[in-house]
Parts: structure tokens; C-alpha cells; sequence
């Protein structure tokens, strides 16, 4: 099928949610991708953080293909190896006691906002069940998700929303001026993604895990996209120093397939209990031997060759002409630039490179596996574009 078919197809019968980029892609090797029409396009992207070892890597696809050649499915009814096995594995990795399997991100998040008010619910009555979150963050398109999620601009059409959610800026002082005695959550990212590739100031990061601690107020850290070796390390809060109660994950987590996890530490260990929570594709096995791979594969020497290339490609991108500011953590890369990001990313793709964009940021999440030879190719294309 050509691209004009595969663009007719699809301007008639999908759900006109996304602003496309005019190419359809249908395979690749790594971070090289190939489009219906036999073009090539060095990938700064990895489907926004997902395919963390590129296109095609044998050793994931051999994972997969041995799982579908057992079983496909398995109601959570029943017990199944891949994900008691990934489940172990997370909880080996982390510290984590607990894990709680769904389909993506947004999925994940509502667990974890669902489990704070449930364990505060339990311990200090109904009247403690706010949510706060920091301004600028994302958190996912639920409307539980949405509604925690601090961008009036996803805020439109979809009130009223979930009650007693509070925006505060990163910063302790602003935290505690919008959480009262009612509060059982704190929700973060690391890094904010979509809001431009921001790291949060580790100092703040380190006060509020205090402040949390000290008031029995559940720390919940957003790893969606920061995590799964993304930031140079397993997940991105280890690099703060902090130990949250609970962490959900999911995008790179199974290296392309969907996926989502809720990790339970300590106290939040008992959050959930027998039917307060559950997902029929939740912890499917042939997603959960895909994830045991990734996991299994961001070994401290993987994650030591991640940082290198972070620091490889930050060092390249601040020297080029047009790039005014590198933000972010690790090959989770923001940057601002002299011209409208979609203009820069819309350049790019016309040029063979697949960029992001977040806000006005540039945004950049190349696979984990990229060569050096891939980077230089798509550093080349980038460094062009902003000249």
C-alpha cells in the first residue's frame, strides 16, 4: 500500500485526534527507520520514548515470538510466569514491593492516585483525599489523569473535572500553601516532558520527599517517559536521591508494546486490596516477556553506555548555531532553539531526521541503541535545519 492510500484509509475511518506528519512508516533497523515509499529517516524520537532498543533488535523480537508461541493471553484470573517474572524483576531492581500491571501511562497514573486516596481513606477517614500536582506537568488523558495533569490547555471541553486536585509550582513553600490536612498525594515528574523537557530542581525534589515523609503524605513519581533506562538511569528519582512511595511507568517499559506498571514501595506497599483495582490486558504475557527483556537488558554497564551517549550528543548540540538552551536529563533531551520548534521539526523530517517537539522546545528521545553513526547522521540533518 502507498502512502496516498495508507493517508486516504486513514483520513476516513480513524478518529481525527492527531495532527500527522505526512510520511507512514513501515519498518527499519535501530534508530533507521524506512517509510512506505523506501525513504530512510535517522529516529531522534523512538515513538516518544517507547522503542528503547530501536526497530527490529532480534534478541527483544525472540522474546516476544517464544511467549506467542505459548499463549497470547491470560485472564487475571489466573496466574502467569511473564509477569510474575517481570513483577520480581521491578521489585529487585527498585526496592519496590508491590507492582500493579495496565496498558499505558495514563492507566498507571490512576492507580497510583486511586491507591493515595484509598491507603489515606483507610488510616485518617474520607475527608483526606487531595491530590496535588505541579504546574506544568503531564499525567495522562483519563479524566482522573487529565484532571491532575498542570496545563490549563489540556484543561478544555472535558469539566467538570475530578474534585479536590490542587496546582502548586515547584516549590515547597507553593506546596504547602495549596496542601492542606486534606492532602494524601503529591504527584511528579522528574523531568516534565511535555511541558519542554524540564528536570526539576533537585533541591526542591529532596525538601518535598522530606516534607512528604514527615506528614504521611504518599510521594508518587511519574516515570512514564523518563524511565526504563531513558535518563542514564533505571528510573530518573534515583539520580535525586529520594525514595518515593509509589512509581508508575510505562512507554519504553516493554520496548513497544503496551504496558503499563504501579510501583508499590513501603508503606504504600497494602494501598490496594482484593478488587479495588483491575485491567483485563493489565500484565498480558506477551507485553510482560517483552518488558522482562528491556529489564533484564539495562544492565549498570547498558546504562553507563546511555549516559555516555547523552553526554556525547549534549556535548554536539551545544555547539550548534540556533540552539540557545539543552534542558532535560540524560537522552532525554529538550532544546530551545531561534525558530518555532514544529517549523524545526517539520525541516528535519523533510531532511530524513525525526525530531520531536515539546511546547517551544525541540524535543529528542533517539532509542537507547542508537550508533554513533546514526547520531552523527542525525546531528548532521539537525545541525543543518538550525543553520
Amino acid at each position: 500500500m502507498n502512502f496516498q492510500e495508507i493517508q486516504r484509509l486513514d483520513g476516513t475511518y480513524v478518529a481525527k485526534t492527531y495532527a500527522r506528519y505526512p510520511v507512514a512508516l513501515v519498518g527499519g533497523k535501530n534508530a533507521t527507520l524506512t517509510d512506505s515509499e523506501g525513504r530512510e529517516y535517522i529516529d531522534f524520537g523512538s515513538g516518544i520514548a517507547v522503542n528503547v532498543f530501536g526497530a527490529n533488535d532480534e534478541a527483544w523480537k525472540k522474546a516476544v515470538i517464544d511467549q506467542l508461541n505459548k499463549i497470547q493471553h491470560v485472564s487475571n484470573y489466573y496466574y502467569a510466569e511473564p509477569q510474575s517474572r517481570l513483577a520480581q524483576m521491578l521489585c529487585e531492581r527498585t526496592g519496590a514491593k508491590r507492582v500493579f500491571f495496565s496498558n499505558s501511562g495514563a492507566e498507571a497514573n490512576e492507580c497510583a492516585l486511586k491507591a493515595a486516596r484509598r491507603y489515606s481513606f483507610l488510616k485518617y477517614g474520607e475527608e483526606r483525599d487531595r491530590i496535588v500536582s505541579l504546574k506544568g506537568s503531564f499525567h495522562g488523558r483519563t479524566l482522573f489523569t487529565l484532571t491532575a495533569t498542570g496545563q490549563d490547555a489540556f484543561h478544555k471541553y472535558f469539566g467538570p473535572f475530578v474534585p479536590d486536585v490542587s496546582y502548586a509550582a515547584p516549590e515547597l513553600a507553593d506546596v504547602m500553601r495549596v496542601a492542606g490536612s486534606d492532602t494524601c498525594a503529591v504527584i511528579i515528574e522528574c523531568v516534565q516532558g511535555e511541558s519542554g523537557v524540564n528536570a526539576l530542581p533537585a533541591r526542591f525534589v529532596g525538601e518535598l520527599a522530606d516534607w512528604c515523609r514527615r506528614n504521611d503524605v504518599l510521594l508518587i513519581c511519574d516515570e512514564v517517559q523518563s524511565g526504563n533506562g531513558r535518563c542514564g538511569t533505571l528510573y530518573a528519582y534515583e539520580q535525586y536521591g529520594i525514595s518515593p512511595d509509589i512509581v508508575t511507568t510505562a512507554k519504553g517499559l516493554a520496548g513497544g508494546l503496551p504496558i503499563g506498571a504501579c510501583l508499590f514501595f513501603g508503606r504504600a506497599e497494602d494501598a490496594l486490596g482484593a478488587g479495588d483495582h483491575g485491567s483485563t490486558f493489565g500484565g498480558n504475557p506477551v507485553a510482560c516477556a517483552a518488558a522482562c527483556n528491556v529489564i533484564g537488558r539495562l544492565t549498570p554497564g547498558f546504562l553507563l553506555e546511555v549516559q555516555g551517549k547523552a553526554a556525547y550528543l549534549r556535548a554536539k548540540l551545544q555547539g550548534f548555531d540556533g540552539v540557545r538552551e539543552v534542558t532535560g536529563l540524560g537522552m532525554m533531551i529538550g532544546l530551545t532553539v531561534g525558530r518555532p520548534a514544529k517549523e524545526v521539526a517539520a525541516a528535519c523530517l523533510e531532511r530524513g531526521l525525526l525530531v520531536l517537539t515539546a511546547h517551544e522546545r525541540v524535543r529528542l528521545l533517539p532509542p537507547l541503541t542508537i550508533t554513533k553513526t546514526e547520531m552523527d547522521e542525525g546531528l548532521s540533518i539537525l545541525k543543518e535545519v538550525l543553520s
